[in-house]
């Protein structure tokens, strides 16, 4: 029996590759293997409790105000170790994290082959978003077998030099997460506190933004706020207390705001659901929004999701706050633009990308 090992450690990474951990445990000839870093432990146990997934291995390297050396040299020190008793025939990581690239550099310097699950996303801008630009592309210089979730992301691995015949476009596991986690009758009493108010759903957490960008963020949207009297700005807050500073310093006499704890993935996913916009410097609801026909406003400079952007249901606002406030408030007022971005488009796939991967793992581990 082949063995085939995951490893991922952030909320993120967990809700697109519990599909896949689960379509995999369906194969008889697979012995699949779970390892997460607990990167991001509390959010990521939320994730795991609603796909009933269990790690095998836990590495436990969170650690309060942890930095990317002490990321990476954790996780590289427990991979070593789990490597070496586990023995797989093939590692699969995910996307940009600092658990991704260390994993892979781990499995590099022991010679085990890795596959690399939505791979090919480029800025091609090493520095934003930071440092995950540099982890996607150091992970598919080591990567045997890529999933690619657009034609665009194939194209730039094959214009990086990999080879082609080792690119497999299979869509993005999120949109398999959602076919999982969305509900009809949700109900949540966040939900009864709009009183019949627009939501406005916000997450800002990326490092680069950290400072007077995202204090630019915050204002736009208070001001935006301030001025119109039927939209309520849910913000799940991320734990970074830096984070949980700023927003104090800007929210904190907004009673239309209300900062709640980190979401489970289910809630998550829901409340994205009900959501009027969407404000983000996130990747993954990029992806997942457009299956829900939500505009979601990109507050980063650039976007390695560009299949979104063309189709028109996101749109990259940068961190200027005037820019910020410009683009919301024009889709608060403006009837033909909000219906230009909340058509139901969605480049990302079909919701098949774990059964897909599975079947080429399957071929790949056979030959």
């Amino acid at each position: 029996m082949k063995k085939v090992m995951l490893v991922f450690g952030t909320r993120p990474e967990a809700i697109k590759m519990c599909p896949l951990i689960l379509e995999l445990k369906k194969q008889q000839s697979i012995q699949t293997v779970v390892v997460v870093s607990g990167q991001h432990r509390e959010m990521l146990d939320q994730v795991l409790d609603v796909f009933g997934v269990k790690p095998d291995y836990n590495l436990s390297i969170m650690q309060p105000r942890q930095d990317l050396f002490d990321i990476t040299g954790r996780v590289m020190d427990g991979m070593k170790r789990v490597l070496k008793q586990v023995k797989p025939d093939l590692v699969l990581v995910h996307g940009d994290t600092s658990t991704s690239f260390a994993a892979s550099l781990s499995c590099f310097y022991l010679n085990i082959p890795v596959g690399h699950v939505e791979a090919g996303l480029r800025t091609n801008d090493i520095n934003q978003p930071y440092p995950e630009e540099f982890n996607r592309r150091v992970i598919s210089m080591i990567s045997d077998i890529d999933f690619a979730p657009t034609e665009q992301a194939k194209i730039n691995l094959v214009n990086e030099g990999k080879d082609e015949s080792k690119i497999f476009i299979t869509g993005n596991t999120a949109i398999d997460a959602l076919k999982i986690t969305v509900r009809d009758n949700y109900k949540n009493k966040e939900l009864d506190w709009l009183d019949g108010d627009k939501l406005i759903l916000l997450t800002a957490h990326r490092r680069e933004n950290l400072g007077d960008p995202m204090r630019n963020m915050f204002r736009a949207i208070k001001r935006c706020l301030d001025e119109h009297t039927d939209i309520k700005v849910i913000y799940p807050i991320h734990l970074n207390p830096v984070i949980r500073e700023i927003a104090d310093e800007i929210f904190s006499d907004s009673s239309r705001i209300h900062i709640i704890e980190p979401l489970d993935v289910f809630d998550f996913h829901n409340m994205m659901n009900h959501s009027h916009i969407i404000l983000t410097d996130s990747g993954g609801i990029q992806e997942e929004a457009p299956s829900l026909g939500v505009p979601v406003l990109v507050m980063r400079d650039q976007t390695e999701r560009p299949e979104g952007v063309q189709a028109g249901t996101l749109k990259v606002v940068g961190t200027d706050e005037t820019n910020i406030y410009n683009s919301f408030k024009l889709l608060l007022e403006n009837d033909i633009e909000y219906k230009k971005m909340s058509c139901t488009q969605n480049p990302y796939g079909d919701g098949t990308a774990s059964l897909k991967i599975t079947n080429i793992i399957k071929e790949y581990l056979e030959a």
